[in-house]
């Protein structure tokens, strides 16, 4: 018997519940036809809830019927075809690799279609020959017949402005900082599991020392194997209830103001900390304070010679585990933020302004911040493995999000007219700009920026773009603050983690995260119209790009021939995109996505192929 899949009505209905049986998983792409009518039986039960993911498997029995914006995802670890209704039914065609095992080398792959005609059988031309890796990365893949993509390709990038954190130099640093983290975390001794208390979770935290006062500090000047580390002293200038904010002595005396100081302070205090806080979990609390100490030291300045500052940026600040675990006199043993100070004459190193530095330092504070508690989450409190450094950076950039959904909802609310104000009000933009940038630079190259194989030593922005994005939308399938603080208090990492804080497999959501990074505004449509599974709640991507820069949507879906074959290569972690047009006359078209050579693809890569069907129109 032909298995048939008619739609994902379930889709919405059914997600896999914690604790499934990988058998019963296993089984859903047998039973899925059966389930889609009144369920398996069995240790293969679909649950309300349950996803789609494992339907069906690519085969030559395999036939996919959809109505308009349905969509399935075929496993394609052992064969290579699927047939989808044809008639002039339009398909969103979405190839993946959905891996974190492995190195990041390309692998070549072939996608093709060849229709049949509804009256009689015609024979079907040969297909362009396999080439593998016949393109360089990012160009895109070469066709056998290209026709012009539905939305015009994009031509230029929207700009990002100045900011620490989006530069290479900051990147660089805490690449070097994840690194040794890593290393530290599993030099550690076991130890029993939940030893350690989170920050103000047991006692109100103690009085704080007297504003005036003076404490000694080694701030970390080389992140490395050797790493080297200057002694300062610093006054505190602040204290609130979450936050002690001192400043280095030898801070230059064109920086902050004691007013100025202090609204820095208190929006590190009453802001920032608790929107954290709130949506990750609490950092540990060794140094017993109760509170996170934010230092800003002239020493940070130094950390970026003065030619780098052009090219590469500078560090704003930053954040190192080394305080939480060395028990070495260089180490600070407590919870510490490290900050740049304001050097309008470029005394020490790069020209910063006061007004520069209060536009940029709360991100890469926000975005450092969830590194600690991530840090203090699994090593400190949990004795386990630091988090994997491609996870524990798109964490981050969800932290830096934090800044800008708070102004744009205070905007709103400030708004007479209901959404007649700007999109991105000016208080939300540093903490904004630098994502979009760096997400639209992924979305034109999805099969060239791996999410589940990058770590934190690649300099480039793109898969930190595509990253925040996969988080994003997991945020909003599966409940904000909940699902991200489960990320962060567990001994788990990777993609096991994101499995187990989502209660289903990672290939299931990444799957039809894929098809949402075009599906979640199409064109035309309202966006309520679109299935909840494949498109974002917090953003919508055409408009983010549109409005913040004024720039084309940058997934251009390249057009697959009807009767022909595309060679093209992808990395581990990544999918690429093709639009799918069947003729008229065709009553099915048969889909194969397979090796160069014509037979499946490596099951190690996780292949699967994400179908969406396109509503009709042009």
């Amino acid at each position: 018997m032909v298995p048939e899949v008619r739609g994902w009505e379930g889709r919405e209905r059914m997600r896999v519940l914690h604790g499934v049986a990988e058998r019963a998983r296993r089984r859903v792409g047998v039973c899925i036809a059966a389930a889609l009518a009144a369920g398996c039986q069995g240790d293969g039960v679909a649950a309300p809830g349950a996803s789609a993911w494992d339907g069906a498997a690519c085969g030559p029995a395999t036939v996919v019927r959809l109505e308009p914006l349905q969509a399935a995802t075929l496993d394609c670890g052992a064969g290579t075809t699927v047939t989808l209704a044809g008639n002039g039914a339009a398909y969103l065609l979405v190839p993946q690799f959905a891996t974190d095992a492995g190195p990041p080398r390309a692998s070549g792959y072939t996608i093709g279609a060849t229709s049949e005609p509804a009256a009689a059988r015609e024979p079907a031309p040969a297909s362009e020959p396999a080439r593998p890796n016949a393109r360089s990365p990012g160009s895109a893949p070469r066709s056998a017949a290209p026709a012009p993509p539905t939305e015009p390709r994009p031509r230029a990038l929207p700009a990002a402005p100045a900011h620490a954190a989006a530069g290479a130099f900051q990147l660089a640093f805490d690449a070097a900082l994840r690194a040794h983290e890593l290393h530290a975390a599993a030099a550690r001794p076991e130890a029993p599991r939940s030893v350690a208390s989170p920050r103000r979770a047991v006692v109100p935290p103690p009085p704080p020392p007297p504003l005036g006062s003076s404490r000694s500090f080694s701030v970390l000047m080389t992140a490395g194997s050797r790493p080297t580390f200057r002694p300062v002293v610093a006054r505190l200038v602040y204290a609130g209830s979450a936050i002690l904010l001192y400043q280095d002595t030898r801070a230059p005396a064109d920086g902050f103001t004691a007013p100025q100081l202090a609204r820095f302070g208190e929006l590190f205090d009453e802001v920032l900390y608790p929107l954290a806080v709130a949506t990750f979990g609490e950092p540990s609390d060794i140094d017993a304070n109760g509170r996170l100490i934010v230092l800003l030291s002239p020493a940070v300045n130094a950390v970026t010679p003065a030619a780098e500052c052009a090219a590469g940026g500078f560090l704003g600040g930053f954040f190192t585990g080394y305080d939480l675990t060395s028990t070495h006199a260089t180490s600070n043993r407590g919870e510490i933020f490290y900050a740049a100070v304001p050097d309008a004459g470029g005394a020490v190193s790069c020209s910063h302004s006061v007004a520069e530095l209060e536009r940029a330092i709360p991100a890469v504070f926000l975005h450092e911040l969830q590194h600690l508690i991530s840090f203090s989450q699994h090593v400190v409190v949990r004795r386990g493995p630091a988090e994997a450094p491609w996870l524990n950076e798109a964490l981050s950039k969800v932290a830096e999000e934090l800044g800008s959904l708070r102004y744009e909802r205070q905007a709103a609310a400030s708004a007479r007219t209901p959404g007649a104000g700007p999109l991105f009000p000016d208080s939300a933009r540093a903490y904004i700009l630098p994502l979009l940038s760096a997400s639209y630079r992924y979305l034109l190259r999805t099969d060239t920026s791996s999410l589940t194989l990058r770590t934190d030593d690649d300099p480039g922005l793109a898969w930190r773009g595509g990253a925040w994005l996969l988080l994003r939308w997991l945020g909003d399938q599966k409940g904000q603050a909940d699902f991200y603080r489960r990320l962060e208090q567990t001994t788990l990492t990777g993609t096991a983690n994101i499995a187990a804080a989502a209660g289903e497999p990672f290939r299931a959501l990444f799957a039809d995260f894929s098809l949402s990074l075009y599906t979640d505004s199409l064109p035309g449509l309202p966006k309520s119209a679109i299935p909840a599974r494949n498109r974002f709640a917090t953003r919508t991507l055409r408009r983010i790009y549109q409005e913040a820069a004024g720039a084309a949507f940058p997934i251009a879906p390249l057009a697959l021939p009807a009767r022909g074959t595309v060679t093209a290569s992808m990395l581990p972690g990544t999918m690429a995109f093709y639009r799918l047009v069947t003729p008229a006359g065709a009553a099915t078209v048969t889909v194969t996505l397979a090796a160069p050579g014509g037979g499946p693809l490596a099951a190690g890569l996780r292949p699967q192929l994400g179908v969406f069907r396109l509503p009709a129109g042009p």
